[in-house]
């Protein structure tokens, strides 16, 4: 009898600033329509950096291009049955892309101020939505080369 091999889901987040505000993503979830940056999973044969760029296009229409590494996270649902293991990375966006469709569940890319983004902790997709923006104010930034691919 072999024992399930307990694996956390890994995720990736992209925080993009620009003059004081964040871009986030309003998307339908089964809690209705929440908050989060646009963030996804690690594909297959997929390098962190490459996932949080093409979460982040296929969520915003905007190019992603990470700087830094914010932080590493993990959270359990409330219900106990799925763990995330999050890897949250700061950078530049570019200009949206004109007339590119959004992922599906994703109703908007919004920009939001750090004030607004608290005062809708209501409506975050997870506490990590809050927990990335305090840790990106805080100046906690660690180089894309902590990171490791290998193949």
């Amino acid at each position: 009898m072999s024992e399930r091999i307990w694996k956390p889901n890994v995720t990736v987040a992209a925080l993009i600033e620009d003059r004081g505000r964040f871009l986030l993503v309003e998307e339908h979830t089964s809690d209705g329509l929440m908050l989060n940056q646009p963030a996804g999973h690690l594909e297959e044969g997929e390098s962190l950096v490459e996932a949080c760029v093409r979460e982040a296009m296929e969520e915003t229409a905007h190019p992603f291009t990470p700087r830094e590494l914010v932080g590493i996270y993990q959270w359990r649902r409330p219900d106990g049955e799925v763990t995330y293991l999050r890897f949250a990375f700061a950078g530049d966006a570019g200009e949206a892309i004109a007339g590119r469709a959004l992922d599906e569940g994703i109703v908007r890319a919004v920009w939001m101020t750090p004030q607004e983004i608290e005062a809708s902790r209501q409506r975050h997709r997870s506490p990590l939505v809050w927990a990335c923006v305090q840790d990106w104010q805080a100046g906690i930034r660690l180089p894309l080369s902590a990171l490791r691919h290998f193949g």
